[in-house]
Order: C-alpha cells, then structure tokens, then sequence
C-alpha cells in the first residue's frame, strides 16, 4: 500500500509550483487562451478549484457529492465547461485564495480518511491516496496547459511517477468510457525517468509500452498527440490503447492536434 504522506508532499509541491507560476501573471494574461478550447488561464485554476472543492465533498458529505454528481449528469456535454467558464469571472486573486484554501482543506480531509474507506468518484470509487494522487495528475495536467499558454518549458520531476501509475491503472476506464471491451491480459509499462532511471510496471507481460516518462504523462492525460510523441507499442493490444490512453475520469478525451507545438 502506497503511504499517503508523501503523495499529499508531491501533490503541495505540484500546486506550489503551478501557483508560482500564475501569481506572477498580471491580471490580463489570466485571460491568455490555453490549448483547451474555450479555456484561458482562469478558466485552468477555476477549474482545479472547483475540483478540489467537489473531492472535499466527496471525502466529507457522499450525499452533497452525489448531488453535484447528478447535476453534472444532467448536462453533461457542458458541465465542466460552464463551472470553470463561472469560476474564472471571478478576480485572479480571488481564484487563487479559493484554490489555496480548497486544496489544503483537501489534503486535512483526506489525512482524516479511515484506512480501507474507497471515496465514491466521477469514475471508480478510490482510496485517499488514490485520490491524492489523481489531483496531483490533474494539477500536472492543467499546470501543462498553462505553460503551454505562456510559452515556457517545465522541468520533468520525480513526481511524474505519480501521474504515470495512474496512467497505468487506469487503462481498463479507457476503454470502458468508449464502450469497448478491455484486453484480458496486462501491459508492460516501461518509462525512463527523468533521473536516467527506469520505472516498470507488469514486468511479466508480453505486450508492451515504451518511451520517456515525461512523454506517457502527456498522453494519457491528453495534452499532447500520440505523432508527436516518442511511446512506442509492442502488440496490437498495446498499441490501440496508446490511442484512446486517459489517466482522468469523465467522458473521452479529445486529441490535440499533432504537431501544434515545437517543445515540451
């Protein structure tokens, strides 16, 4: 069983290091377009706010939480797109302090998590880690598109173990999110680290992942194309799902157009 501690001081030193960036934006570039469609800068940290907030729910009050649930089924091509689109009306510094105070109360709430509790979700129900750690691949993932908007290259770090694992565990919701059966048999996940070090998962498989960690993170959280990418396949199985690959929960995720940017 992974230790909750050190995911929780991964996920406050990734929402450190996004919330560094964008507090030295002045208010108009929060109105900068990301590669999301519709998204700006707001729009990307209203977002997490909102998020964090509603996994505060889910942690502390399942019947508020399924509440937003039904909502959210209730116009479900528009949901996320509206609350982010309501949130970013707000000043960026009151954007900012909603999401510092919603991810630390998160992270107090999650640590009050009893061992064994799976916290219902938006997609399978999940332990706090897991749950920990699916915000930290979502502050990554966000965190990219606002670094795509601004024009800077980040730093992979050790921390990408996390989105990668849940890029791995999640390859089952992939295919059930797009109506498809789940090959029977696991894949080998094979990813060099940005240390130079080699992470692997089902060492035993015969199918087979291949390529840069920082690459896998990117296209199973869908920020950028496969084309662009250097993962490779080894297996038929392997290599239909590094087209549909998705590390978070919710409908398909769309493709990014290839080769819409020159850097990582």
């Amino acid at each position: 069983m992974v230790d909750l501690h050190p995911v929780l001081a991964d996920l406050q030193a990734e929402s450190d290091d996004l919330d560094a960036l964008v507090s030295e934006l002045p208010d108009h570039a929060w109105a900068a377009a990301t590669p999301a469609a519709g998204w700006t800068i707001g729009h990307q940290i209203a977002h997490l706010a909102w998020t964090d907030r509603v996994a505060l729910l889910a942690v502390t009050d399942q019947d508020a939480f399924q509440t937003e649930v039904r909502s959210a089924l209730g116009a479900l091509d528009s949901y996320v797109d509206d609350v982010a689109a309501a949130g970013a009306t707000a000043p960026p510094a009151e954007v900012l302090t909603r999401w510092r105070d919603g991810r630390a109360d998160l992270a107090e709430a999650l640590l009050a998590v009893p061992d064994g509790t799976r916290i219902g979700w938006f997609g399978p129900p999940m332990s706090a880690t897991s749950m920990a750690t699916a915000r930290l691949m979502e502050t990554w993932a966000h965190g990219q598109d606002v670094a795509d908007a601004v024009g800077i290259t980040r730093l992979p770090t050790p921390r990408l173990r996390h989105v990668a694992h849940l890029g791995v565990r999640t390859r089952d919701f992939a295919y059930l999110v797009r109506d498809r059966t789940p090959p029977g048999e696991p894949f080998r996940v094979e990813l060099s680290a940005p240390d130079g070090s080699i992470w692997i998962w089902n060492d035993d498989a015969e199918q087979a992942v291949i390529g840069p960690a920082l690459d896998f993170c990117l296209l199973v959280t869908r920020r950028r194309n496969r084309a662009d990418l250097a993962v490779t396949a080894h297996g038929p199985d392997a290599d239909e799902w590094l087209d549909i690959a998705q590390a978070f929960a919710g409908p398909p995720g769309e493709d990014r157009p290839a080769g819409a940017f020159s850097s990582r």
